[in-house]
């Protein structure tokens, strides 16, 4: 979700939904408290942060100058689950909110306008949520994509099934110029936006499953240069770890969204 829609600079190129739609666009966490939320990802992946313009809920973060991801201190408002959320770039929110109703997916919120653009808040059909934006995105939009500090996941199911769903909503592997290309790889599906990979999906996910790791659902990955540091520095700030590897751990933050930090050198 666009959570910066300021007049970008004249040399600023503006990019929007329609040009790379399809693709992953922002994360976004729905949290309830910005202020600790700063905080707590602050201490732990060293992010700066500055407003956004849609109010005194919406935050933006910062790696070394780059826009990371988006905070909506929303979800006691809008009675929404505390979690982070990929965001899809389409060329009509509206459009894409139906084709998702219609192959058996919901709609949880939206659309609704967010000025200069419109979003909606989905689930697939087995009940992984994701975002849909259309319209112009953050002014440096071009600086995360070429940063590349996140990367997401779908854990899910049945791979195949859940790239037919999304690929029908999205437009992936269409015959429109510029479409995502999807490709089966060592038993996963990869989708690549203008060549590179942008995202994931894998099998194995539990529709039923009491444990919400392993039901299917979005993973949002962040590179970091040193994983160690971050899974003590969740712990001392009021978080906790899932998993941990040397080269990445899930944690949960202090208000109990999930995601990973995944080594740079592994990404």
């Amino acid at each position: 979700m666009n959570h910066d829609p300021s007049r970008p600079r004249a040399t600023t190129r503006v990019v929007s939904s329609h040009s790379v739609f399809g693709a992953p666009c922002w994360v976004s966490l729905t949290s309830r408290d910005a202020d600790a939320t700063e905080e707590f990802y602050a201490a732990v992946l060293g992010w700066e942060w500055r407003p956004a313009k849609l109010g005194d809920r919406f935050r933006m973060a910062l790696a070394d100058g780059v826009p990371v991801a988006g905070i909506a201190a929303v979800a006691a408002m809008w009675q929404m689950a505390v979690a982070w959320t990929p965001y899809f770039a389409v060329p009509s929110a509206d459009e894409a909110a139906s084709r998702a109703q219609e192959r058996g997916g919901t709609a949880a919120v939206g659309p609704i306008s967010f000025p200069p653009g419109r979003a909606a808040l989905l689930a697939d059909r087995d009940g992984a949520t994701f975002g849909v934006w259309e319209g112009a995105l953050i002014a440096d939009w071009e600086k995360w994509r070429r940063a590349a500090p996140t990367f997401i996941r779908l854990h899910t199911r049945d791979a195949f099934d859940a790239a037919i769903f999304y690929g029908e909503v999205l437009d992936w592997a269409s015959e429109r110029p510029g479409c995502c290309e999807v490709h089966y790889e060592g038993g996963e599906v990869v989708l690549r936006s203008q060549g590179d990979v942008v995202a994931r999906i894998e099998s194995g996910a539990l529709g039923a499953a009491p444990d919400p790791t392993i039901r299917p659902h979005w993973q949002v990955h962040f590179a970091v240069e040193d994983v160690a540091g971050c899974v003590r520095a969740a712990e001392l700030h009021g978080g906790s770890v899932l998993s941990k590897g040397s080269d990445e751990a899930v944690l949960r933050d202090a208000d109990g969204a999930q995601f990973t930090v995944t080594s740079v050198r592994e990404r």
